[in-house]
């Protein structure tokens, strides 16, 4: 009874830790922000697999290369800017999560910020010599603004709209307009002496940097933060730990974006847009983790690949209960909607069912990180809406390689049988629970606790 009782206390205060985690503001502006602009990554998807995948099936030569450049210029204004269009979406994001009355102002600020700490001159290779580079001033890099820009753009943009939001609640920093002023030219002349102040203070930063230092806050942040954070977290080990923490979390009933929305999808999404560019671009694919292959392999009809519980329950079970949460459930599923699944089968709060739910992520992304290294499929390069259903996600995402499908499909099989023990096991609490006998489940005759 003292080391049940000890369980319960740590769980309660892990659930409460992972529930203040999830609503603190800045990770859930950060959620906030991504999910803002996801159509912006789906469109690129869309453009990566038309213009190498479907336009080759019928063209070729210069025609191809002419209806190519359509894929080109979408590419240029959703993957190419990633990084600018994120801190603009956080500036945004995070002002209107602090209930400040114009989010607008602090997405141009964040903005701005961002490109006055790029570097101000461009070290480019010559065509002839590829050791001879040439310095370019007065020009932007897609390098900076796209997805190595990505993490820089959000801490910029962190930092950028805390910093004016605050300087803006100072009253003294206000300048005051007569009342006949129109609103719009008021609001402008509040915050001119915090944009002041800001702009100007990360200026004098950036000239720091490029004239004692040679370098920049952008490139700073992407080898000293940026790259060290995802060599743990965007490594194998690091998104299997936080999927098994996040999914362990779906249990108690916190969803599992608590953990992985802010900690691995920044990361995993920074990852497919470079495999979408590096494919644009008929360059070797760099990453194997990536959105795609962590949705297509270990989130299948939801956290927890919970389609193979459906499917097993639809195979396998005669319990009515279950049957009837799995009839309810198999629409939502093909579309990795699973919350049925969770609260009506249950998963929440059900010991049985626990271990695979919290487990099967791991063997699935495992199953898909591995058969990509070893070359038995492709890698992802096409980002795919998580509410893609299953076997065309996995076509869809590796440019239409169908050994993506059988792959998933044996995870598919092999969730089945994983989940088929828990699953009985659970039936028969349930049984027991609703005052069942043992006579009563052998001869399939289960109804549901209402009906008896």
């Amino acid at each position: 009874m003292q080391e049940e009782s000890k369980f319960s206390q740590f769980t309660e205060k892990f659930v409460d830790f992972a529930a203040e985690l999830g609503n603190q503001i800045y990770l859930r502006s950060l959620r906030d922000a991504f999910a803002t602009i996801m159509p912006i990554f789906i469109v690129a998807g869309i453009s990566v697999l038309v213009n190498n995948v479907i336009f080759p099936l019928f063209l070729t030569g210069d025609s191809l290369a002419s209806a190519q450049v359509w894929g080109s210029v979408v590419t240029n204004g959703t993957l190419s800017v990633s990084g600018l269009l994120l801190a603009a979406a956080i500036g945004y994001c995070l002002a209107k999560n602090k209930e400040y009355k114009n989010p607008f102002a602090a997405a141009i600020i964040s903005l701005s910020t961002l490109i006055i700490m790029m570097p101000i001159n461009l070290e480019l290779v010559t065509v002839a010599d590829s050791d001879v580079t040439i310095a370019v001033t007065g020009a932007l890099s897609y390098s900076n603004l796209g997805t190595s820009g990505m993490f820089a753009g959000i801490i910029i943009g962190l930092l950028a709209t805390d910093l004016f939001i605050k300087l803006a609640g100072i009253e003294k920093l206000r300048i005051k307009m007569p009342e006949m002023v129109p609103p719009a030219v008021t609001a402008s002349f509040n915050v001119l002496i915090p944009v002041i102040i800001i702009l100007c203070g990360f200026g004098a930063v950036s000239a720091l940097l490029g004239v004692f230092a040679s370098t920049d806050l952008v490139s700073l942040i992407r080898y000293w933060i940026a790259e060290p954070l995802k060599s743990v977290n965007a490594s194998l080990p690091g998104v299997c730990l936080l999927y098994t923490l996040g999914n362990l979390l779906f249990c108690f009933g916190i969803h599992q974006s608590v953990i992985t929305g802010a900690l691995l999808d920044p990361f995993m999404i920074q990852n497919i847009n470079e495999n979408m560019l590096a494919f644009a671009n008929h360059q070797a694919i760099p990453n194997i983790l990536c959105s795609p292959l962590v949705n297509n392999f270990g989130l299948l009809g939801g956290s927890g690949n919970t389609i193979c519980l459906i499917i097993a329950t639809f195979l396998f079970s005669k319990y009515k209960a279950s049957r009837s949460i799995a009839e309810l459930s198999a629409a939502p599923g093909l579309f990795n909607i699973n919350e049925p699944v969770i609260f009506g089968y249950p998963i929440v709060f059900n010991i049985a069912l626990i271990i695979p739910f919290v487990l099967m992520p791991t063997i699935g992304i495992t199953i898909g990180y591995y058969t990509t290294l070893w070359g038995w499929m492709n890698p992802s390069v096409v980002f795919t809406p998580r509410t893609t259903p299953p076997i065309l996600n996995a076509y869809l995402a590796t440019g239409g390689d169908w050994r993506a499908v059988v792959i998933q499909l044996a995870v598919i099989a092999l969730g089945v049988l994983i989940y088929l023990p828990f699953k009985k096991l659970s039936e028969k609490i349930q049984s027991k629970s609703a005052g069942l006998d043992e006579e009563d489940e052998e001869e399939g005759e289960i109804v549901t606790a209402e009906e008896a």
